[in-house]
């Protein structure tokens, strides 16, 4: 990295995972410690990029037009001749893809680092040894990129803030009936059903909730509308389904209005740990050693079997034993303990 006290912007390529980003937020508040005058940039696809507004210490967002998995090889070079003129000294390359270094090598930024990964280390100054990838946690992952070679960081806990007003204005828009607690379930995952547990055990899960004075909300995207609609039937009580109808932003207002969160590995579980939220987090195919909760109070919810974790999007057994594991009541406890 260049000497402290450069005043040159740093470009941050950002990732396309929801999770991710949050996690890139210990990356940018680990630069900010480093070099506090500097200003970050992020640019990535808009999925994520809501996120990276409610980081501390970025200055702009630059929306990369591009869906997750999307090549668009000109897209990125014409991305990047746009930025030629931004006087960047830096950028940091998150994403491994070879794709994700094409903006910044177009954009003619002298210091590129990132990962050495898809044969991109052309296109990269500096291109870094990856290989504790599949045991370090991403979030030191991240921050190494921020720092000299070599030098051993401490990283800082992901933190999100809310703009002001935003909690205020998404329950309004999302009122919800009655008095207690509330428990907010965050049934999705985007990556794959390997890492979700069953519609069928979040309803029961629900259904306990209620009967112990709660107020359930679903929270997820579009796509997890089958699945909140799954989790509502079984249940057999009234809870109140948003997957589908809130911003980003807003989910993530309600979220940090909640008094316990229930969920899977997902990019929700990482947006209501960076806002402090009591956390209860189920794990099938993916790691908690690499992707952790990093809520103040988190529990972990898993069973260890000899197949997990596969990282797979689908169960390669077709059995999904790892979550079939994982019962409602031990869920319930550990809701009830991490509120404690």
């Amino acid at each position: 990295m260049r000497a402290f006290g450069s005043v040159s912007p740093i470009l941050l390529v950002g990732p396309s995972w929801v999770g991710d980003m949050v996690m890139a937020a210990s990356l940018i508040e680990s630069l900010r410690t480093r070099d506090p005058g500097r200003p970050i940039d992020v640019i990535a696809p808009p999925a994520a990029l809501p996120i990276a507004r409610l980081i501390r210490g970025v200055r702009r967002t630059i929306p990369l037009g591009l869906g997750h998995g999307e090549l668009g090889l000109m897209a990125r070079w014409r991305a990047g001749k746009a930025l030629r003129g931004e006087g960047y000294g830096t950028a940091i390359i998150l994403p491994r893809a070879f794709k994700a270094a094409i903006v910044p090598f177009a954009a003619r930024i002298p210091e590129r680092i990132g990962y050495a990964a898809e044969g991109r280390s052309l296109l990269l100054t500096e291109a870094r040894d990856d290989s504790a990838r599949k045991t370090a946690r991403t979030i030191d992952r991240f921050v190494a990129l921020g720092a000299p070679r070599g030098d051993q960081m401490t990283s800082p806990r992901p933190r999100l803030v809310l703009p002001d007003g935003a909690r205020e204005a998404a329950e309004g828009r999302f009122p919800l009936a009655g008095e207690g607690p509330v428990m907010a379930l965050c049934p999705g995952a985007e990556y794959g059903p390997a890492k979700r547990w069953p519609a069928e055990k979040f309803g029961r899960l629900a259904a306990t909730a209620v009967a112990a004075g709660y107020r359930v909300r679903l929270f997820g995207g579009p796509k997890d509308a089958p699945i909140a609609e799954e989790i509502a039937r079984v249940a057999g009580v009234p809870v109140d389904d948003l997957a589908g109808r809130t911003s980003l932003i807003e989910a993530a207002a309600l979220l940090a209005a909640s008094d316990v969160v229930v969920s899977n590995d997902s990019g929700l579980m990482h947006v209501a740990g960076a806002l402090d939220r009591p956390l209860v987090v189920l794990y099938g195919s993916s790691s908690e050693t690499m992707t952790p909760p990093t809520a103040p109070k988190a529990l972990v919810v898993s069973h260890d079997l000899p197949c997990r974790p596969c990282f797979k999007r689908e169960c390669p057994l077709g059995t999904l034993a790892c979550f079939e594991a994982i019962t409602p009541a031990e869920v319930m406890a550990a809701a009830v303990r991490v509120r404690a």
